[in-house]
């Protein structure tokens, strides 16, 4: 356990600097909505460095200082947007007042060892603040998506309405549109019928090859892998390409010499193509799994008279199953989410729900898109939140991390 230092008060050389460049982040922000970036990130800067100035030269009370900060960013944020403004304005200043005292007082250093240097220090806390910058930037456009699929009106931007927080400029018209509009309801049930029949696939026969590839007396190994998982390698657009030529034979052979139905035999050919997409997920999470299996037990069962199969399915697949379902998640998302290989290889029968995404996109530009965007986002952390549980029953079963 990190020891507790003494609070030990800093320069201003070192705490005014840490904290413009915060308030230039936080300026960046609010200036790119003005119109000027630059401009934002001049004034933030400016503005946040004398606040720290006042506060600790003068004023040097914390509680008064967070008071004031807070109250007064919030009266800014509500006259620029609003309710909304507000509200952002009033977490701004609670940071603002926190960092600021933070920093002066050395409170950073409290939960560190004691004998770190300051540039380990630093080190530190950068580290952090370069992942929660990453994190920002990826989780903002979701953030976006999601109060803009309720928006009242048939745009891509926020209202007036929606920045003042009125009701009357959110609206659930977009996901009725989704559930009565005839052409995204079939291609959101061709999503349903052919991502879990790719997965089916893709877990069987990537199941079968990582078991396989598992053993050590198999040669070639490292060459079959690397064919194996080659789809998540090479550029989609190439894969797609090869898969047209490839699935357009097939589907000649299989309409005019055994007769089979037109759509059916898109449909056959789109499963395939995702199940190749999906196959390499499987190997990667299976093999990962059964790194830690300890191969005395089949040997056991196979000394006591039972046989591969019955082996397979009492002792190996129970101990593998949360990589096998947490590649079978992968697989399906990979399908269900896939729009690329899904034009070349399939028609308008088969038409899946991204590609009626991309359709409203380049054609109609219809919100609607906002609320699927909302439902698939859902369904993703509903399905990667199954994995980390999985993942972490996994550990508790191979005894990697405690019960």
């Amino acid at each position: 356990m990190a020891a507790l230092t003494p609070i030990s008060r800093k320069p201003l050389s070192m705490v005014l600097p840490t904290v413009a460049a915060a308030g230039g982040f936080l300026g960046m922000f609010v200036g790119a909505g003005q119109g000027s970036a630059l401009l934002g990130i001049l004034i933030g800067a400016a503005l946040m460095a004398a606040l720290a100035w006042v506060y600790i030269t003068v004023l040097d009370n914390e509680r008064v200082a967070r008071w004031i900060t807070i109250l007064g960013m919030g009266v800014i944020g509500f006259l620029f947007a609003g309710f909304t403004g507000l509200i952002v304005g009033l977490l701004a200043g609670w940071f603002f007042a926190f960092f600021i005292f933070w920093l002066y007082e050395g409170r950073y250093r409290q939960r560190l060892l004691p004998y770190l240097t300051g540039q380990q220090v630093f080190g530190h806390y950068l580290f952090r603040v370069i992942c929660g910058a990453i994190f920002v930037f990826l989780i903002t456009p979701i953030l976006v998506v999601l109060p803009l699929s309720f928006n009242a009106q048939d745009f891509f931007t926020f209202t007036p309405e929606m920045l003042r927080l009125d009701p009357e400029g959110y609206s659930l018209k977009h996901y009725r549109d989704f559930f009565t509009n005839n052409e995204w309801q079939r291609s959101f049930k061709n999503s349903l019928i052919i991502a879990p029949i790719a997965t089916i696939i893709s877990v069987s026969l990537g199941t079968l090859a990582a078991i396989g590839l598992s053993q050590s007396h198999v040669p070639g190994r490292r060459a079959i892998m690397g064919i194996l998982i080659s789809p998540m390698i090479v550029p989609l657009i190439i894969s797609a390409t090869g898969m047209f030529f490839f699935y357009s034979d097939i589907g000649r052979f299989m309409e005019g010499t055994l007769g089979m139905d037109k759509n059916f035999v898109g449909y056959i050919k789109v499963v395939l193509a995702h199940a190749v997409l999906g196959i390499p997920f499987v190997i990667i999470t299976v093999t990962a799994t059964l790194v830690g299996f300890d191969r005395s037990l089949t040997r056991a069962a196979a000394n006591m008279g039972a046989g591969p199969v019955r082996t397979f399915f009492k002792i190996q697949m129970p101990l593998i199953l949360p990589g096998v379902i947490s590649g079978g998640l992968f697989a399906f998302i990979t399908s269900f989410d896939e729009v690329v290989v899904v034009l070349f290889v399939g028609s308008a029968s088969q038409k899946t729900l991204p590609w009626q995404m991309f359709t409203g996109l380049r054609e109609q530009i219809s919100p609607t898109i906002l609320a699927v965007a909302t439902i698939l986002v859902v369904i993703s952390i509903a399905l990667l939140t199954t994995v980390e549980l999985l993942r972490r029953r996994s550990e508790r079963l191979r005894g990697l991390s405690p019960a």
